[in-house]
């Protein structure tokens, strides 16, 4: 996360984030995890920001995870100001991983970070966040790929494989080594999605192929590549919708219903804005209670295009999800 003024976003959450039960949070790319009772929310913020919810309506805000910001993060992006990007979050082997971005706006000096905890409690004397320091990082002139937006996924086998990426080259996806923080060797790459990129543009540019925020989710024979096209952080400007493709294997190729793979520019339709939410995007998905929701963000044209937190619950028709549009 992100290009393009997204820092129109950022800029706003120390104004407006309240420390109260809300509806509908100020939230940028979140993620839910679940534990016992409580849902805990991560997103894009200072330190990473969080809440907590009993039901999936009404979220309270907590302490972020970083007190003070990783000690990496400005020899990656000598710019960064203590805003982290985009986490994503996933229990497994008795601990939880959160995987987050740090970033010079709209340049590929960037990085992927971990920091893990057993517990997601604070009140639980075992609960510490433990940073793991870099997973892989983007640099300007050698790769043209950026390093943010992660997302872990384990295939068939139980093998951890990283997605992550937006604009530039397209989305990528990586093989991890068993402790969830190196690359598997001999390294293995592919590129999960991708839009047509003017081939004009310096290499140093984002360019104009607008796609980010992969989410893969495994339901049944299939996994499901959720990822956001267009663009976010421009307020009443902003155009991000959500489309999804299928693949029967991890590393795809993913397709969508015309059969279009997404590595060349396919993609069907999952949500998107409309007069009273200017665009919706950067999704997770979870299964809570045999039900599954996706969770991203809206700019509400009531409330100074301000992104808000949108859940949904999805419904799947002949083996694609859908969801109730925006209202």
């Amino acid at each position: 996360m992100k290009l393009n003024k997204k820092f129109f976003v950022l800029a706003a959450f120390c104004s407006f984030l309240v420390a109260c039960a809300q509806d509908k949070p100020i939230t940028h790319d979140p993620v839910v995890a679940k534990q016992g009772d409580t849902y805990y929310l991560f997103c894009t913020g200072p330190g990473i920001t969080s809440f907590t919810s009993k039901d999936l309506k009404t979220w309270t805000q907590e302490a972020p995870v970083f007190a003070e910001s990783p000690k990496w993060a400005k020899a990656v992006a000598p710019g960064f100001n203590g805003h982290i990007w985009a986490p994503d979050i996933t229990f497994h082997n008795g601990r939880y991983y959160l995987y987050y971005s740090i970033s010079a706006f709209g340049k590929n000096t960037s990085a992927i970070g971990l920091v893990t905890n057993s517990t997601l409690n604070p009140k639980d004397k075992n609960y510490k966040w433990e940073d793991q320091g870099i997973v892989i990082q983007s640099v300007p002139g050698r790769d043209l790929w950026n390093a943010i937006d992660p997302n872990l996924i384990f295939d068939e086998a139980g093998t951890p494989w990283l997605a992550f990426g937006s604009f530039w080259n397209g989305l990528k996806m990586v093989k991890l080594a068993s402790n969830l923080k190196d690359l598997a060797q001999p390294e293995a790459w592919h590129t999960i999605a991708r839009r047509d990129r003017d081939k004009t543009l310096e290499d140093s540019e984002p360019g104009n192929a607008a796609l980010e925020g992969p989410f893969i989710f495994k339901k049944d024979a299939y996994y499901y590549q959720f990822l956001s096209w267009d663009y976010c952080c421009r307020g009443e400007e902003s155009t991000y919708k959500l489309v999804v493709g299928r693949s029967k294997t991890v590393t795809g190729p993913y397709v969508d219903k015309d059969g279009k793979a997404l590595n060349e520019g396919g993609g069907s339709l999952v949500i998107e804005g409309n007069k009273n939410w200017y665009g919706v995007g950067h999704n997770s998905v979870f299964t809570f209670d045999g039900k599954d929701y996706t969770f991203m963000h809206g700019y509400d044209a009531s409330d100074k295009a301000l992104p808000k937190l949108i859940v949904k619950e999805i419904t799947w028709v002949d083996g694609w999800p859908t969801v109730k549009p925006m209202d």
